[in-house]
């Protein structure tokens, strides 16, 4: 499936940050996840979705927001994953890497955010619209972008479960505050986690469908 697969270290400002970098033969696009609410990049449900990019000639990079100490440090108050401009700023420092770097160099790059790490990726789009091309959210909380939302350019697929109503709630506010071209697809008997049968694979499969679309080689102007 994939032709390189590395775990990698990277600095991103006076941190290094771990993440888990797969790229398949003849890749068309690079997506970035930003995880959120105490996830990291051993999420099985990222790294599944992650799977299905790389069928569909994906390059992944899986990257923890937050160093091991900042996660201790979480685990007991709960308050780094809500500090959106953290997490934010480290999304817009490894989607400004990508590009360059060896593994990914030249691919077009999108984001896809869980939980608050979706309002990390809509910040961080906001103001990269040169560099980040489209932007998915699973079950996030796109409401947590505030102000950035309407400064967000790229197009924007969110997707939510059916039984999850608050985030559905959330969700459909913040599409009256993005200005972009957007979409909210509802999973059908799906909850929060989408650990309902066959929900996942349907979450994988609008992602997949949604970044080929859009992770185009010449990114549009700005």
């Amino acid at each position: 499936m994939s032709e390189v697969e590395l775990s990698v270290r990277i600095p991103v400002g006076e941190v290094v940050l771990d993440a888990d970098v797969a790229v398949p033969r003849d890749a068309r696009g690079a997506v970035l996840f930003a995880h959120g609410s105490g996830s990291g990049r051993h999420s099985p449900r990222n790294r599944y979705v992650a799977g299905e990019l790389q069928r569909a000639g994906l390059a992944t990079v899986l990257a923890d927001l937050l160093t091991a100490e900042e996660e201790r440090a979480d685990a007991l108050t709960g308050h780094l994953r809500f500090d959106i401009g953290l997490l934010a700023a480290r999304v817009g420092a490894l989607a400004d890497r990508l590009p360059g770097d060896d593994l990914t160099r030249g691919l077009p790059v999108g984001l896809f955010g869980a939980s608050t790490g979706a309002a990390a990726a809509l910040v961080a789009a906001a103001t990269r619209p040169g560099v980040v091309q489209a932007v998915v959210s699973r079950g996030g909380r796109p409401d947590l972008a505030g102000n950035a939302l309407r400064a967000v350019r790229q197009p924007t697929l969110l997707i939510v479960g059916e039984r999850d109503p608050i985030v559905i709630g959330l969700n459909r506010e913040a599409m009256e505050s993005l200005t972009a071209h957007v979409r909210m697809e509802v999973v059908p008997h799906a909850t929060h986690l989408f650990e309902e049968p066959g929900a996942l694979e349907t979450v994988a499969r609008l992602a997949r469908d949604w970044f080929v679309r859009h992770l185009q080689s010449t990114p549009p102007a700005p």
